[in-house]
């Protein structure tokens, strides 16, 4: 059998998770989810974020960079929440815009993720879930998290134009871009199962148009 390793991409509240527990319920593979590793500079990022934001993303960017790499080694196939790529192309990046990350620090952590992704092999395909704002806000409500209660409205939008750019401009590996504004996944199974068609089709190298 053909294994293949697939990422699930994008915005706080837009669904990766659970999407990535209900395809490997649906075709057997390997869910791995975003690593809980704490990170030891978070505290002190948050009370000084120009001052520990290069600190903190390389923390992030190296366990990233080791789960990807553990990933490859697995004999299943894979199916993983989040990907090295958004931690740099998309936080990273939004803490350099926003004046958080010296020019400095943003050149030596690109130099950085770029020369370490170029080790790794891509994924085989990266979905990328896209929501607006409006819909990513009522899915951060529902689910409920303390911390997730404050994440403004402006970030959220700053955050979908970072990844609407990279996942437009990714070549490393095909992209299928979902939009999930009218999708609900969890209560209607002929919804995740369109979604995995899609995935199969690209896998497969095949394009198609499925009407609702």
């Amino acid at each position: 059998m053909t294994k293949y390793f697939i990422t699930i991409a994008g915005n706080i509240g837009v669904g990766k998770s659970t999407l990535v527990q209900l395809l490997s319920e649906r075709v057997g593979w390997e869910p791995v989810f975003e690593a809980v590793t704490e990170n030891p500079y978070l505290s002190d990022f948050y009370e000084d974020m120009q001052r520990w934001s290069f600190q903190s993303q390389v923390f992030f960017l190296s366990r990233r960079l080791q789960q990807h790499y553990y990933l490859l080694q697995q004999p299943k196939s894979i199916i993983q929440d989040r990907s090295v790529y958004e931690d740099a192309e998309v936080f990273a990046r939004n803490l350099f815009q926003q004046k958080d990350m010296n020019e400095r620090d943003w050149a030596c952590y690109q130099d950085l993720y770029k020369t370490l992704s170029l080790l790794l092999r891509p994924p085989d395909l990266v979905i990328y879930l896209k929501a607006s704002v409006p819909t990513l806000q009522r899915r951060i409500s529902q689910r409920g998290r303390a911390y997730e209660r404050r994440i403004a409205g402006d970030y959220l939008a700053r955050l979908n134009k970072l990844y609407d750019d990279w996942a437009n401009n990714f070549s490393q590996s095909p992209v299928l871009i979902i939009d999930t504004n009218n999708l609900d996944y969890v209560q209607y199974d002929d919804h995740l199962e369109q979604i995995w068609q899609s995935i199969e089709h690209r896998l497969q190298g095949k394009d198609f148009l499925a009407l609702a």
